[in-house]
């Protein structure tokens, strides 16, 4: 699974913007937009959610879950958990 604020992340990390991110993943731009529009996990079809996770990680993103851990090596950034009930 990956969110929405994990793409936008990740473009940012890339320096890209959604057009990019679309090309680069075989995908429409209305189609990434949508999925960055999504609330907490993207929502949409399974292929195209694995052509966006395949490309960013040709890109060199990792993208991690809830309590896992990064064993590569290189640079990153990770949302610490609220302690605040939301």
């Amino acid at each position: 699974m990956i969110t929405a604020g994990q793409m936008r992340a990740a473009r940012a990390l890339l320096g890209i913007d959604q057009k990019t991110l679309a090309e680069m993943a075989g995908l429409s731009l209305p189609t990434i937009q949508r999925m960055e529009a999504s609330e907490g996990n993207v929502r949409g079809v399974v292929e195209s959610l694995t052509k966006v996770i395949d490309a960013l990680n040709r890109a060199g993103i990792e993208l991690i879950g809830d309590g896992a851990q990064s064993l590569a090596g290189g640079r990153g950034v990770r949302l610490k958990q609220s302690s605040t009930p939301n």
